[in-house]
C-alpha cells in the first residue's frame, strides 16, 4: 500500500481550517489551496486510520466532474498549478490531491439531491411517506429509483456534530428565496446530468450533495468537492435490486462494520474515539474507491 497523508505541514501558507478530509491553506486574499488528505469519517467522527491514496483518487474524481459540469454553473477552480504556490519541499503534500481555488462566501446550506430512496431517505419515507417535507408516492422500496429527483437539502453542522435535514421553506428563510430557488434548480441540473453521464458507465448515481458559495459579483459557485464517493451514493449497476441495499463505492463499508463494532466491551457509540480500523477494512475501502473512479473514466 502506498504511504498515506494524515494531515499536511505546509509551513509557506497560512492555514485557515482543517476539516474532515480537506486542508485549507490563504493563498493571498482571493484564493484558497485546498488539500484533500487521506483522513476517513464516518458518522461525522474522523477515523484515526487514513485510506492510503484517498485524497488523490477524490482529487482526480472531483476534477472529472468540474470538467462535464462547468456548462452548468461555474465553478471553483482558478485553473493555476497548485504546486506553483508552495515550495518546492511541500509539493509532496499537495501534488495531485489538491486543488487552487476561489475564495467564495459560502452558503450555510448543503444542496442535497436523492434520485433512489435509501440511507435516511428510506428510514424516513417508512414513517411517512415523505423525505424532508417532499412527498412520495406510496409502496416504494429500500433502493427504489424515484419518479423524479428530489432536491433535500440540510444545513451544515460543525465538527463533530450532524447536518440537520431540512425543507426548501427553511432554505429560504435561511439564504433568501431566491437564491434558494436558483440552488435547488442548478442542483437538480447537475445531479441528472451526472446521472445520465454515470450509467452507462455501469454507475447509479443514488444521491449526492452539493456545496455552493458567491463569488466577489455574487455569482453562484460550485464548490468544494463535486460528485465524489465521499458526497455520494454510487451502486454498481450490474448489482442494482430494488428492496434490497445494493453494494456501495463509498464508505458505507466503513459505516457497515463501525455499526457492529465494539470499543471497552459496549458497542460503539458513535463519537470519537472511533474503533481502530482493520487492515483489511481499509484495504477494501481503498479498493472501493479506486473502483468508482476506473468506472467512471474508463
Amino acid at each position: 500500500m502506498t504511504a498515506a497523508l494524515f494531515t499536511t505541514s505546509i509551513k509557506s501558507l497560512p492555514l485557515l481550517a482543517s476539516g474532515k478530509v480537506r486542508d485549507n491553506y490563504a493563498v493571498g486574499d482571493d484564493r484558497l489551496l485546498m488539500v484533500a488528505t487521506d483522513r476517513l469519517s464516518a458518522f461525522d467522527v474522523v477515523m484515526r486510520e487514513p485510506i492510503p491514496g484517498k485524497g488523490k483518487l477524490l482529487t482526480e474524481m472531483a476534477l472529472f466532474w468540474f470538467a462535464q459540469l462547468d456548462h452548468i454553473v461555474p465553478n471553483h477552480l482558478t485553473g493555476d498549478d497548485p504546486l506553483s504556490v508552495v515550495t518546492s519541499e511541500e509539493r509532496n503534500q499537495v501534488r495531485g490531491r489538491s486543488m487552487l481555488v476561489k475564495r467564495l462566501r459560502p452558503l450555510p446550506v448543503e444542496a442535497v439531491v436523492r434520485g433512489y430512496l435509501a440511507g435516511s431517505g428510506w428510514k424516513e419515507y417508512q414513517q411517512s411517506q415523505s423525505v424532508c417535507g417532499v412527498v412520495l408516492p406510496p409502496g416504494l422500496k429500500n433502493a427504489s429509483k424515484l419518479p423524479e429527483p428530489i432536491f433535500t437539502p440540510a444545513t451544515k453542522a460543525e465538527m463533530g456534530d450532524h447536518d440537520e435535514n431540512i425543507d426548501v421553506a427553511r432554505m429560504s428563510e435561511i439564504i433568501g428565496p431566491k437564491l434558494a430557488a436558483e440552488v435547488r434548480e442548478i442542483s437538480i441540473r447537475l445531479y441528472k446530468t451526472a446521472a445520465e453521464l454515470a450509467l452507462p458507465k455501469g454507475l447509479i448515481i443514488a444521491d449526492t450533495k452539493f456545496e455552493f458559495g458567491l463569488d466577489s459579483d455574487g455569482t453562484l459557485t460550485l464548490m468544494d468537492e463535486v460528485l465524489t464517493p465521499d458526497s455520494s451514493r454510487y451502486w454498481p449497476l450490474e448489482q442494482y435490486v430494488e428492496g434490497v441495499n445494493p453494494p456501495s463505492f463509498d464508505k458505507q463499508f466503513v459505516r457497515d462494520w463501525l455499526e457492529l463494532a465494539y470499543v471497552g466491551g459496549q458497542p460503539w457509540n458513535k463519537r470519537a474515539p472511533a474503533p481502530a480500523l482493520p487492515r483489511t477494512v481499509i484495504e477494501h475501502t481503498a479498493e472501493r474507491y479506486r473502483e468508482a473512479l476506473r468506472c467512471l473514466t474508463r
